[in-house]
């Protein structure tokens, strides 16, 4: 019975962090463009989905490190997390990639024009979420060479991917192309719901915690 309830548990994850972004992806009234373009888009909606569901693969999500053993939701935690990470690393190298095989601007022209177009909010938005994310990234893989207990270092891990996932939700749906208003209220219900497990995490264990 539990080895079923573990099985659909990831079922789940799996229809609200890819299944469901690309259908409404697949939905969106976007006109559609090259297959390049499209694909990267696609990949960028999934990567940033399921940063969101890293929220939900940690112990700020009480019943799945209870269905599952702790040890198994961290190591998948980390996969998702390296990945992504990867993926949103490359990011503004493949909004640009395009124009390789397009008539135009050269794509590092594009590439610098696009990071220092500073009167756009979106794009500041943007490279301050980048910047946080290579700071969440590094500190997270380098986490044992830090000079600072566990406690602390998850304190300020999370701390960061609460103001990073802030950020980076602004982000696109200030300039997602394909963030219409459904992909928006996606990412924007999904945020809202990881940043509470973990102010509950964070805020009202503590206080629970303090007054015994």
């Amino acid at each position: 019975m539990l080895e079923l309830i573990k099985k659909y548990n990831y079922i789940s994850f799996g229809v609200v962090f890819i299944v469901l972004p690309a259908l409404l992806f697949s939905l969106g009234d976007t006109p559609s463009r090259t297959l390049l373009k499209e694909t990267t888009s696609l990949i960028t909606i999934l990567s940033f989905s399921l940063i969101l569901g890293q929220f939900f693969l940690s112990r700020t999500n009480k019943l799945t490190t209870k269905i599952h053993k702790y040890k198994s939701v961290i190591s998948l935690h980390k996969a998702i997390g390296y990945v992504v990470i990867g993926v949103f690393f490359l990011h503004p190298f493949l909004i640009v990639l395009p124009r390789y095989f397009e008539v135009g601007p050269k794509p590092l022209e594009s590439l610098i024009k696009m990071i220092t177009t500073f009167e756009s909010l979106g794009v500041i938005l943007g490279l301050i979420a980048w910047s946080l994310m290579l700071i969440i990234g590094i500190t997270a893989y380098f986490r044992q060479k830090l000079n600072i207990s566990y406690k602390s270092w998850r304190v300020i891990h999370g701390l960061l991917s609460a103001v990073f996932i802030v950020v980076a939700t602004w982000h696109s749906v200030d300039l997602g192309r394909h963030t219409g208003t459904a992909m928006s209220l996606y990412f924007i219900i999904v945020a809202f719901m990881g940043l509470a497990l973990l102010l509950k995490l964070y805020i009202f264990t503590n206080k629970k915690k303090e007054s015994k």
